[in-house]
């Protein structure tokens, strides 16, 4: 049974000693630590420089039971499984803290890219065909139904780990096995080369859409994290009725999942006919200094230590039962 209760109304804050205490819990024991700990050192940062009594709190190398001793909200800013899948969240959910972003059912569905397709698909909006990939003997089935190129991805990782662009059936059984490495569950989707497009949400708002365009093949780990030569476009280039649009499907997608808080919903757009394709939802996006939702909420006029307050608000949408 959970220890906390979800509210409906947005808490405002302006004074920072009414957080209490705050455990930034990053780092983690995924293949994204290391993006978790540039993320999480930025967010501390940002919260004791606006006087919050906060406190790194990295659940590998502590028990996640010592949370409810010592803090009274958590800033959750662990990347991959074990952190966007639930599993933190449900144990704050017993533990009764209350922490930012979105809750059980929502991280767990969204970490999972096939079933979150089916979700978002069943809600109406646009996805790239795809189709699962259990053995080798289905690699010929994808390329008959996707043609090429296409991407083959594991369903359950972030930050691009262990995707790859096939563009030759040679490259397929490689892809295959890289994903595989990762996560026994594997999809290939296909390739829709119009462009890449995130939209950032903050409290039920769509902030402006980015426009992603990578040196490399797609917008991979290196890409999305180390690389300077990827170009991030806010504003995106698109017009006021497709900005309108977009924002409102990356929505649609948010409400869908039932996803809360904060996050980033991610879409590819068809050259074809100029349509946007839902990709996936981040939950718990970067905080980086290459990171997306703090380019988009600059460009709305929200600095990074604002936009790190109003996320750690979001922590008020559950209160201890």
């Amino acid at each position: 049974m959970s220890r906390l209760r979800v509210r409906e109304m947005h808490r405002r804050i302006e004074d920072p000693r009414d957080f209490g205490q705050v455990a930034v819990l990053m780092g983690g024991d995924s293949s994204e630590r290391e993006i978790s700990l540039r993320s999480g050192n930025a967010v501390l940062d940002a919260l004791r420089r606006r006087g919050v009594d906060a406190h790194a709190f990295d659940p590998s190398e502590r028990p996640v039971a010592e949370i409810a001793a010592e803090f009274e909200r958590a800033w959750i800013i662990l990347h991959g499984p074990g952190g966007e899948d639930g599993l933190i969240q449900g144990a704050l959910e017993w533990l009764g803290v209350p922490y930012t972003g979105s809750g059980v059912l929502a991280s767990a569905l969204t970490m999972d890219k096939l079933k979150t397709k089916l979700v978002v698909a069943g809600a109406g909006l646009e996805v790239p065909a795809f189709v699962r990939l259990d053995g080798e003997a289905d690699l010929a089935r994808a390329i008959a139904a996707l043609g090429l190129p296409m991407m083959v991805k594991p369903a359950s990782q972030g930050s691009s780990v262990g995707i790859s662009k096939v563009k030759t059936a040679a490259d397929l059984p490689r892809a295959f096995a890289a994903a595989r490495a990762v996560e026994p569950l594997v999809f290939a989707e296909a390739f829709i080369g119009g462009g890449e497009y995130t939209v950032g949400i903050l409290e039920d708002q769509a902030l402006p859409s980015i426009r992603i365009e990578p040196a490399t093949e797609f917008y991979d780990y290196e890409a999305k994290y180390f690389r300077d030569d990827t170009v991030y476009r806010c504003p995106s280039g698109l017009d006021e009725r497709e900005e309108a649009a977009l924002g409102t499907a990356a929505l649609a997608a948010f409400a869908a999942t039932d996803c809360q808080g904060w996050g980033r919903v991610d879409f590819v757009r068809d050259a074809r006919d100029g349509r946007f394709q839902f990709i996936e939802i981040n939950t718990t996006p970067g905080m980086t200094d290459h990171s997306l939702v703090p380019k988009a909420a600059r460009r709305a006029g929200i600095e990074f230590e604002e936009l790190v307050w109003r996320v750690l608000e979001t922590s008020f949408a559950r209160e201890a039962r």
